[in-house]
């Protein structure tokens, strides 16, 4: 298994950041966590609101705190709204069940990390994360 590193934490915020400002989205904040679930870049572009670091880390999150998908948290929330409830009260507010965290993994596939995104539409939020984690030559999965 590889190891997430700044390098590519780092080219994470920045291609999601570009491919975010070329797409026309609403300004973004884009965070990267490894396993541990401990941040290892986060940026935001100009004109992204003050929350949305917060937003962002909890996107991601809640996807490599819970080994859960995005889309699998919404569903467990919908399915079961005392879990999600319960969940989020314990991880302090920091699980989303909203598109825009997505799981990191290296070419085998290894979960190496999360990251989230945060400023536009949820699923516009997830498209640049995901195209940042291709710019840095990892794999994302949704």
């Amino acid at each position: 298994m590889s190891a997430l590193t700044y390098d590519h934490a780092s080219t994470i915020v920045a291609a999601a950041l570009s491919h975010g400002r070329e797409a026309g989205y609403k300004p973004l904040t884009v965070a990267v966590l490894d396993t541990g679930g401990h941040l290892v870049a986060l940026g935001r572009a100009d004109g992204s609101g003050f929350l949305r670091p917060d937003v962002a880390v909890a996107k991601a999150h809640g996807v490599i705190g819970l080994m859960m998908d995005s889309r699998a948290i919404a569903a467990r929330a919908s399915d079961s709204p005392e879990f999600f409830t319960s969940v989020a009260s314990l991880a302090g507010g920091k699980v989303f069940s909203v598109p825009g965290g997505v799981f990191v993994c290296d070419a085998d596939g290894e979960v190496i990390g999360a990251a989230g995104a945060s400023g536009d539409a949820s699923l516009a939020d997830e498209e640049a994360v995901v195209a940042g984690i291709e710019a840095a030559g990892l794999v994302a999965r949704t």
